[in-house]
């Protein structure tokens, strides 16, 4: 399928690893253990599972405690003790992501030519406001659309056909901006056009459809969707 930026009205993004930078989890970490990247990448790993699972079988909770408990379960694998006030400091880490350096002039040039832009995030309201707020883009994000509001999580269908409601567009007028594959996937069954930020340099992976659109940064995003 192919891109055809004529039919956007409204581009939505997905938060963690898209708009901010997941990996100020493994410098938590590191202030509290020797190793922190096998301990982080399990974590990761083991959240991403639990949310796939919770869909499954009807299983949803907040994402802020499905983060907690896959951290529980990523230092229980490594053998880390660590008191719940430590623990609690390093879920914090999740209010106070850094943004992408792409991510502002990005969304600012897609504003200026006429796209609202929202997000879609399997985070909690409370997580979503925060990284709003610290990464300072509350003036350039119309609204954000949480999994919590549908007690669903991505790639479900229904958070992205909620999300198309909140936004007032027709799917298809969305294009969804996402660094996960998965979120790829979901979105483009739902009905959107799916772009895939490939900010790792990684091959698309080859389970399911190609994106419509693969890009490395906002800049390009922009360059599609304004040329």
């Amino acid at each position: 399928m192919s891109f055809d930026p004529d039919a956007v009205e409204t581009v939505t993004f997905d938060s963690y690893s898209t708009l901010v930078d997941v990996e100020a989890a493994s410098r938590a970490l590191a202030d509290r253990v020797a190793d922190p990247e096998p301990i982080s990448r399990h974590w990761r790993t083991r959240s991403l599972m639990y949310t796939f699972v919770a869909n499954a079988v009807d299983a949803y909770k907040p994402f802020y405690e499905v983060l907690r408990d896959a951290l529980d379960h990523a230092l229980a694998t490594y053998d880390v003790d660590l008191d719940p006030d430590e623990r609690d400091d390093i879920l914090a880490v999740y209010h106070e992501l850094d943004v992408f350096d792409d991510v502002r002039e990005g969304i600012e040039r897609l504003r200026e030519a006429g796209y609202d832009c929202y997000v879609i995030s399997n985070g909690d309201p409370e997580m979503l406001a925060s990284m709003v707020d610290h990464a300072g883009i509350e003036g350039l994000i119309e609204d954000t659309v949480s999994a919590d509001e549908v007690a669903t999580f991505k790639p479900n269908a229904a958070l992205y056909r909620h999300a198309a409601a909140r936004t007032g567009t027709p799917i298809a007028g969305i294009a969804h901006v996402t660094a996960g594959w998965f979120d790829v996937l979901g979105a483009s069954h739902a009905g959107m056009q799916a772009v895939w930020l490939d900010r790792s340099g990684r091959p698309w992976d080859t389970f399911g459809a190609a994106p419509d659109l693969t890009a490395t940064s906002l800049d390009e995003v922009a360059d599609a969707l304004t040329a």
